[in-house]
């Protein structure tokens, strides 16, 4: 059966075509070789569920409710484990990223609307790792948050230095600052000492998450800044980076190392938002500190609270190691969407320079009117932004994936369905009730 003949008409060109099947898979060495040829898309994909937009819900959640909403932060996770092997298994088997499918499936009308709602949340998603770039640099060395505002404008001389020497150094510099990440806050967890039961405790969920307000408030914001829309399209497309057979074997092959490397690499995103909340519930909730809400207060706090300046510092490091992590990927999220939806090209420069000029002037207003209170409340008000667009990812890649025609022997089975149907019906309604509480407040 044809594949491509599900769909209302032929791709026009690859995804990230500088890119494409650039990477060599050694289809007779060993597993752990295979392995390693498919590693690096999860990685790149991870970035964007422990960008500076999570920090902001995990501090907030940990220092209200202690370790309660660590539930929900595995829950987001197992939800983007499954999405992330649905955006995978899409650009493997229809050769087509999620931009390129809605292009090649939906009238040009509904297509461009889910570009421009795409665009939106990139933007915001852009502005999270702007704001939380330029805190960084503040908290390290006293900076002006105008002046590292412009300061992260100037990564995109960075970008286009990365993207002519090969996709494997950008993928190892991903790698290299997660590992940073990591470290840091192994440092800050091991300072905090929080206990063990009632952190196991908080990994079970539990039903005052949903009739607490304000938890829930925090749960939704917790979702949305985990499960991030434009990882969907990116991650369709990177896989395709890969150089393996495009026949049925190579495909299944293509997939079950794709979603190794996709877990592996969720699962520590998961480790680090979990540890920003778990600090923050050992550090501000046990110690009176309830209202610690945003980035400043929590490195004002942790110096004197763990005893050492080096709490703050590697926090401050592993901050800015986030921010600029999500550039890179953001980079290649952008024109990815952008040359998926409208089947267009710009040069890798004016495309970086439009996403960041639409992220840094409200993020630059902001910094010099308002200052450290307004940059807080503008990185909130981006993840509200994306938690509203993932739903309009979502479903189409469902819907994609669930075709037989569009997807042949590789359409999700019908248990499969029901858990997606499940995921998918939990982040529509929880996304409704967000946007249903904007309006009203």
């Amino acid at each position: 059966m044809d594949i491509n003949s599900g769909w209302r008409k032929p791709t026009a060109m690859h995804s990230l075509p500088e890119a494409y099947r650039t990477i060599k898979v050694p289809m007779k060495g060993s597993f752990w070789k295979k392995m390693m040829a498919f590693a690096g898309p999860g990685l790149m994909v991870a970035v964007g569920y422990m960008d500076p937009g999570n920090w902001a819900t995990d501090i907030a959640g940990g220092s209200k409710f202690g370790y309660m909403l660590l539930s929900v932060i595995l829950l987001s996770n197992i939800f983007a484990i499954v999405l992330q092997h649905l955006s995978l298994k899409l650009g493997v088997v229809a050769e087509r990223d999620l931009a390129q499918a809605c292009r090649d499936h939906y009238h040009p009308i509904i297509s461009f609307i889910l570009w421009i709602l795409c665009e939106a949340a990139i933007a915001a998603c852009d502005l999270a790792e702007v704001i939380g770039s330029a805190i960084a640099l503040n908290l390290l060395f006293d900076l002006p948050l105008a002046w590292g505002v412009v300061l992260t404008g100037l990564d995109v001389l960075l970008i286009l230095f990365l993207q002519y020497k090969g996709f494997r150094l950008i993928e190892s510099i991903v790698g290299a600052l997660i590992f940073i990440i990591i470290i840091c806050f192994l440092f800050e967890i091991i300072r905090s000492s929080p206990e063990l039961m009632p952190v196991l405790n908080g990994l079970i969920p539990k039903k005052e998450i949903i009739f607490n307000p304000s938890a829930l408030y925090i749960s939704i914001g917790i979702i949305g800044a985990t499960v991030m829309p434009h990882n969907l399209y990116l991650h369709s497309s990177l896989v395709q980076t890969r150089d393996y057979p495009r026949d049925i074997p190579g495909k299944k092959m293509a997939i079950k190392f794709a979603t190794l490397d996709s877990t592996i690499s969720l699962m520590l995103a998961f480790f680090i938002n979990a540890a920003i909340l778990i600090v923050a519930a050992a550090t501000f909730h046990t110690t009176g500190y309830q209202d610690v809400a945003d980035i400043y207060d929590a490195h004002k706090l942790l110096t004197p609270l763990l005893g050492t300046s080096l709490a703050s510092i590697f926090f401050a490091v592993a901050l800015l190691a986030s921010g600029q992590n999500s550039t890179l990927t953001g980079t290649l999220a952008g024109q990815i969407v952008m040359e998926g939806f409208l089947n267009i090209r710009l040069k890798p420069w004016l495309r970086r320079l439009i996403t960041r000029l639409v992220a840094i002037i409200p993020a630059l207003i902001v910094a010099i009117l308002y200052g450290e209170k307004g940059t807080g409340e503008l990185l909130i008000f981006s993840q509200v932004i994306l938690s509203m667009q993932l739903s309009f990812a979502v479903v189409p890649l469902v819907i994609f994936t669930n075709s037989k025609k569009k997807m042949g022997q590789f359409a999700n089975g019908w248990l499969f369905k029901i858990l997606i149907f499940i995921i998918t019906a939990i982040i529509v309604a929880l996304n409704g009730y967000l946007l249903y509480e904007e309006i009203l407040n």
